[in-house]
């Protein structure tokens, strides 16, 4: 059963231990001891079937992809059982953030990239789904406060060459 779900789904070691409790809770043990769980997920470790820095990657790059911020990445890092120095070392740089803040504007219809430029109810309210989203405040007010599109460009690729 791990090996099917390994070869089927990314997945980290806290993730993996969750599934096969999950299982076992479900359809029962017929054995006289518990299965020792965390030595096979640590013999997959072994194998490189499951690899925590590997999923880490993947899963920030997908959300930062999809728009969300730093902040939101680190709790579904977190969540996924992921490390705290692993969520450090695969955080993403401000550029990436400043494009992840762009992303989800343009997406959401945000600041200019709305039919209209919003009025104060509107861009509280366009400001509290990105900080929802995972970005900081300021990036929030910088891509919903920007008066046209290419202003919002400009801002997120000024971090480009520096990263």
């Amino acid at each position: 059963m791990a090996l099917a779900y390994v070869a089927r789904f990314a997945t980290s070691a806290a993730k993996l231990e969750r599934y096969l409790q999950r299982k076992l809770r479900e359809r029962g043990w017929e054995g006289e001891a518990q299965p020792d769980l965390r030595a096979l997920v640590e013999r997959y470790q072994g194998l490189g079937y499951v690899d925590d820095v590997v999923y880490a990657r993947s899963k920030s790059g997908s959300l930062l992809r999809r728009g969300y911020g730093a902040r939101r990445v680190s709790q579904a890092l977190g969540e996924a059982g992921i490390a705290e120095e692993i969520r450090d070392e695969t955080r993403a740089s401000p550029a990436e953030e400043r494009r992840a803040a762009l992303t989800l504007a343009r997406r959401r219809g945000f600041g200019p990239f709305g039919k209209s430029l919003p009025d104060r109810e509107k861009r509280e309210k366009q400001v509290a789904a990105m900080l929802r989203a995972g970005h900081p405040l300021d990036s929030a007010r910088k891509m919903v406060d920007a008066p046209d599109p290419t202003v919002a460009e400009e801002w997120a690729a000024e971090l480009d060459d520096e990263s």
